[in-house]
């Protein structure tokens, strides 16, 4: 979606010329809370929760990602079909067969893309909030292929349908795994699109000024969630220097929040957490939303917590929480160990040829060492010797004292963009994380793992505070957060957080997901210097 121009009604076209609205004003002003209206004579109590119209549509960008994810789910529905009719009777005559079997094959080819689509739909699978973020839309979709895996084999069964086992066992599984990446490649689409600023959502964020500003921050950070920060609503309707500077302008107060979405036309209001917003002020706000297409979504104060870890624990009509401990130690662990050594050892054996290649023009271009050496601290902070190509001149430390008020790095770590000491095959081995590669040595010992934290120096760690330190109950990885979202571009919160947010929410899916957007992050070099 193109960025579109919001036009914000002045509070005094809200009012009459004489003044406060009056009564019959009252009844009819759209930018009055639905809890302020009054809908009949001076008797009559406020109607509060009744929506005065249909909510308006979604977005123009919604409705046709929408649709275009229906259309890829019928069309994977339909391929697979093909494709199991072609693997089982190698396009032969059961779609022309006019015994049961046949007529059963070509009734599950025509019937099964509709099919696909009703039950994708039952599981609610073209949520707009389920759609091109989180992991939820895919576990709709595995649920709801496994409903149809079990409504074909039922159906089968109940009404004598011969039909073939191997075409069903070949073209639902294909159905589904085409559905997953058709899925995959819209999502990626739309990623992008959102990297350009187009296809977000309208929010309004309610809270404390400073609340607000750290969480439009937060936002601004990844654009993969489509949420864009466009007023915002305070206790007292003022704004602060920390939005000022991020542009985000002050609509109104906690309880003009509904006023100033319908003003914006905002797609999501997020509330955070203060003591003006308890339960009966959000119910209340969430009445008054039903005649806008506005989401609601509460931030709660915890942060950086993901995946399976939180549960939403109803007691006694209060949603709680619950937040499981981090899993630092046990069975996960150390399958994650053994899988780390297994593909090192494979990783080593397969790049031996590139590992020679990058060592001869080493050597060939500086004197000294084509391997660096460097004790790093590991977890519980045992310290262990780190392997990486060299990409400096061998007298690199002492250099370093000369450089220090050039630092770019983030407090702890030091970092040059520009760093005279780099020679001109480290400058391109560190552009593409190449010097990294002997790591997979230190993985194969047990030092180190694929993902998790950067590997700190044994001096850094000497002036980590209590926060810092959880960074060492894991092992370091050879990638980790801090590398697929901007390596030396970090300041030392954004780098920490991460790091915390790694060792507090660690899980093989998450190791995959990182290890997939590690080959983007080298890739475009973006941040590695």
């Amino acid at each position: 979606m193109a960025a579109e121009e919001v036009r914000v009604l002045p509070v005094q076209q809200r009012r009459v010329i004489d003044g406060s609205p009056s009564t019959a004003t009252r009844a009819h002003d759209p930018f009055l809370p639905l809890s302020r209206r009054r809908t009949g004579g001076p008797s009559a109590g406020p109607i509060v929760g009744l929506a005065s119209r249909p909510a308006p549509r979604r977005p123009a960008w919604q409705r046709e990602y929408v649709r275009t994810i229906v259309v890829t789910d019928a069309l994977a529905a339909l391929l697979g079909a093909l494709i199991g009719w072609a693997v089982r009777f190698g396009g032969a005559a059961p779609l022309r067969d006019t015994s049961l079997s046949g007529l059963s094959v070509a009734w599950t080819m025509i019937l099964l893309p509709p099919l696909w689509v009703s039950v994708m739909a039952l599981f609610r699978a073209y949520e707009h909030r389920f759609l091109g973020v989180g992991s939820e839309e895919f576990q709709r979709v595995l649920l709801a292929g496994t409903t149809i895996v079990a409504l074909v084999g039922t159906g089968s069964w109940a009404f004598q349908l011969d039909v073939a086992r191997g075409f069903v066992v070949v073209a639902l599984p294909v159905a589904g795994l085409l559905t997953v990446a058709a899925r995959l490649g819209a999502r990626w689409y739309l990623h992008t699109r959102r990297a350009a600023g187009r296809c977000m959502q309208a929010t309004v964020v309610a809270g404390h000024a400073r609340a607000v500003a750290a969480l439009a921050r937060q936002v601004r950070r990844q654009t993969d969630h489509g949420l864009r920060v466009d007023a915002a609503c305070t206790p007292d309707g003022r704004t602060s220097p920390e939005l000022e500077a991020l542009g985000i302008p002050v609509l109104g107060t906690l309880e003009e929040i509904a006023d100033v979405v319908r003003r914006t036309d905002a797609d999501v209001v997020a509330t955070l957490t203060c003591p003006e917003l308890d339960g009966p002020v959000l119910r209340r706000l969430g009445w008054e939303l039903e005649d806008t297409r506005a989401d609601l979504v509460v931030a709660p104060a915890l942060t950086d917590v993901v995946g399976p870890r939180v549960v939403i624990r109803p007691v006694s009509g209060l949603p709680l929480l619950h937040v499981d401990r981090p899993e630092l130690r046990g069975l996960r662990h150390v399958g994650k160990a053994t899988l780390d050594r297994g593909a090192a050892a494979l990783s080593l054996a397969l790049l031996s040829p590139l590992f020679l290649l990058i060592a001869v023009l080493i050597r060939c271009d500086s004197k000294g060492p084509a391997f660096f050496r460097q004790r790093r601290t590991g977890r519980d902070g045992v310290e262990f010797t780190m392997y990486k190509f060299r990409s400096m001149v061998t007298d690199a430390e002492r250099l370093l004292i000369d450089l220090r008020e050039d630092d770019d790095g983030n407090g702890l770590l030091f970092k040059m963009k520009r760093d005279p000491r780099v020679t001109r095959v480290g400058a391109a081995l560190r552009r593409y994380s190449l010097d990294e590669l002997p790591q997979l040595i230190n993985v194969l010992k047990g030092d180190m793992s694929l993902v998790g934290p950067r590997p700190p120096l044994p001096r850094e760690v000497a002036e980590y505070g209590s926060d810092l330190r959880r960074r060492l109950l894991v092992k370091p990885g050879l990638t980790g957060l801090w590398q697929v979202s901007g390596r030396s571009d970090l300041d030392l919160d954004e780098s920490t957080r991460l790091d915390l947010q790694y060792v507090e929410n660690w899980s093989p899916a998450f190791d995959a997901v990182i290890l997939a957007k590690t080959a983007r992050a080298v890739l475009t070099g973006r941040g590695a210097y």
